[in-house]
């Protein structure tokens, strides 16, 4: 079942703290996992090897990035796949779940793309440049542009930067807002645009690999992480299914065959 955003708001209205945490944990069914489209295939692929091994998995996959943490923390799946640390910190603090990170999985580049310019020093003075709009990832777009050169923040802004944090701009780049799963789209109406390389290669825009600049993996903070709802890090069906999706070739296989060379097994960080 895809979750819309209205669908969203009133399940963190429904939401009770205090009967989740009561309700006793029954690891009898099949294991839920949560996730979106730029994690699905090699998820699928785990799935199947998975029910080789006679654990029963089922995949569900959300359309934005709110509904996968109140479906954990609801209970209505055991976990979910799509985010790191600093977006699940957020996502903590703003909704008030009480979810932790699990395993890790992988880490992916972002970069810094654009289909009107083939090089950084060609984005022009006042053009126009998107990043993504959560606190986080935000802040990352903003990392990678105070990396290529594009702009200088203030000393001391990290990870969750925003463009306040900003404090020389010589080329009076405009800075525009994009959720993140849109980014792809708006390269055709910017300059330049902060990339994440799955949603590029299903938009069909541009090839993910031609980034004017990645961010490569210097943060590890940006490990994407297997998440459940805390005190259920016993439950034996998830075990199995981490180990399987960090261990078999075969899900090797379709990590590399999606992502190709663009991420690294957050595991071996």
């Amino acid at each position: 079942m895809i979750f819309t955003r209205a669908m969203t708001f009133i399940l963190i209205a429904a939401l009770s703290g205090s009967a989740a945490v009561a309700a006793a944990a029954d690891y009898s069914g099949p294991l839920k996992v949560g996730t979106t489209s730029a994690f699905a295939p090699p998820l699928e692929t785990a799935v199947e090897e998975a029910k080789k091994q006679g654990l029963k998995v089922e995949l569900i996959e959300f359309s934005d990035w709110t509904a996968p943490n109140v479906s954990v923390e609801n209970g209505d799946i055991d976990v979910n796949l799509f985010q790191h640390q600093p977006f699940l910190d957020n996502a903590n603090q703003q909704g008030g779940f009480h979810l932790v990170k699990y395993a890790p999985a992988i880490i992916n580049n972002v970069g810094l793309y654009s289909i009107k310019h083939t090089a950084l020093d060609q984005i022009p003075d006042g053009g126009t440049v998107a990043i993504a709009n959560d606190p986080v990832n935000g802040g990352r777009g903003l990392l990678l542009l105070q990396k290529a050169g594009l702009i200088t923040l203030k000393p001391g802004a990290g990870l969750k930067s925003t463009v306040d944090d900003i404090v020389d701009n010589p080329r009076h780049l405009k800075i525009i807002e994009v959720e993140a799963v849109q980014l792809s789209r708006s390269l055709q109406e910017v300059d330049l645009a902060q990339g994440y390389p799955h949603y590029l290669r299903a938009s069909g825009v541009i090839d993910p690999n031609n980034a004017l600049m990645f961010d490569g993996l210097e943060h590890p903070e940006y490990v994407i992480q297997f998440v459940i709802r805390d005190g259920h890090q016993n439950d034996p069906r998830l075990k199995k299914f981490v180990d399987i999706y960090q261990h078999s070739p075969a899900v090797r296989a379709s990590l590399d065959k999606f992502y190709g060379r663009l991420y690294q097994p957050g595991w071996s960080q």
